[in-house]
């Protein structure tokens, strides 16, 4: 089976030009989606499992960094960076892999080379994460969400970003829970992904963003499955496989 790629870059002419390259270094190699911003890239993984990652630095919605936080040990990521972006350096001293705008064939198919090598192996070293972390930092410091306005009957209500409990997409809207109560908005739930702090709020299946201070547990089911529970509630929200990696050490 040919390895399978995602593209993330929310230039064209760049996009098409990694893509080009790509055809000459490793023609067998399947890109299932190219994605404009990295809100698209995140849904584009989810839905494909790539097993190589090219990721645009800086990308609207999500950044490249931010994606691959998201993305963890369960793809090779390459990222794709501008000509004197200060984040090289950090990806030089981290070992990641990356290449320069515009594309050098040479260097991408050092890149390309030192993934096939990899590719039998897990695919994020541990001490990584540490490095995406500061960079994520340096890429983008975002204004998180603090409050959201939501739908209460035919009402208005101001919702804490702190006081969420979870977030379900459910039908053409987002259901947000909270301590005192439940609400609805229009957001969609990939939407809402990119301006919610990622350290607080975590994706668990594709319809639900849980608050990581409210987690109770994650409970391993006897058919493969996992459900998490919450401090004082009775829900039980599912974790697709995508994202019980979060759960490791449970």
């Amino acid at each position: 089976m040919p390895t399978t790629a995602l593209i993330a870059d929310d230039e064209e002419a760049p996009r098409a030009e990694l893509l080009n390259a790509l055809h000459t270094v490793w023609p067998e190699l399947d890109v299932v989606d190219e994605s404009v911003n990295g809100v698209d890239a995140w849904d584009a993984y989810l839905q494909h499992e790539p097993q190589v990652c090219f990721l645009d630095v800086r990308m609207p919605g999500l950044t490249g960094v931010e994606v691959a936080q998201r993305i963890g040990g369960r793809s090779h990521v390459i990222f794709v960076t501008a000509h004197g972006d200060h984040a090289l350096a950090a990806f030089d001293a981290g070992a990641v892999d990356y290449v320069v705008k515009p594309i050098s064939a040479e260097r991408l198919e050092q890149a390309v080379q030192r993934v096939k090598a990899r590719l039998a192996e897990p695919a994020t070293e541990v001490g990584e994460f540490d490095l995406l972390d500061r960079l994520a930092g340096q890429v983008r410091r975002p204004d998180y969400l603090d409050i959201i306005e939501a739908g209460v009957g035919g009402e208005m209500t101001l919702v804490r970003i702190d006081d969420v409990v979870f977030f379900e997409s459910e039908a053409r809207y987002t259901r947000v829970v909270h301590d005192e109560g439940d609400a609805l908005i229009r957001t969609p739930l990939k939407e809402l992904l990119s301006q919610l702090d990622p350290a607080v709020f975590w994706q668990i299946h594709r319809s639900v963003i849980v608050n990581r201070r409210h987690i109770a547990a994650a409970e391993r089911l006897a058919d493969g499955n996992m459900v998490v529970t919450l401090h004082g509630r009775t829900e039980k929200l599912p974790v697709s496989r995508h994202f019980q990696g979060l759960f490791k050490a449970q």
